[in-house]
């Protein structure tokens, strides 16, 4: 669905409903981007409507987004850097770089809404992360340096 185009029906706040033709919208979670004042910002699928409708969180301010304005589905997730160059780096929401070092040395990129490993999926650690709440340490311990195989 990727360049498929739909115009902003209404914006409540950070919420903005899209309308696309029918039979072509966007995924739950797919990203898509409006101009907005010389900028361009992202949207993000939360829920389909019906009649062709999506209803969308913007990832920005919606300061300056009005009725009619021309919305493009990207046919993907909003995608972020992962691997090694990524360590030690500051992002924002979208995966671009915020710390002034200049462009990112990613292994590959992941989408922002990905399911967590499951328990068999995780390494073990043997060092707890102490988080200082006294419930969640001994209810829900969680392992310094726990991530995916």
């Amino acid at each position: 669905m990727e360049g498929n185009q739909g115009k902003v029906l209404q914006v409540l706040g950070p919420v903005v409903d899209v309308q696309f033709e029918s039979g072509k919208l966007p995924k739950i979670y797919d990203a898509l981007t409006v101009e907005n004042g010389g900028e361009t910002q992202v949207l993000e699928v939360l829920k389909h409507l019906g009649d062709g409708a999506v209803r969308c969180i913007t990832l920005a301010t919606s300061e300056g987004l009005t009725r009619g304005m021309a919305v493009t589905a990207t046919g993907g997730p909003i995608r972020v850097p992962v691997g090694e160059g990524t360590l030690g780096r500051m992002f924002n929401v979208l995966g671009e770089p915020i710390d002034g070092k200049g462009p990112i040395e990613a292994v590959g990129y992941n989408p922002i809404e990905k399911q967590a490993p499951g328990i068999l999926e995780r390494q073990s650690v043997d060092t707890p992360l102490h988080t200082g709440i006294l419930s969640i340490d001994s209810m829900f311990p969680i392992g310094r340096g726990q991530r995916e195989l």
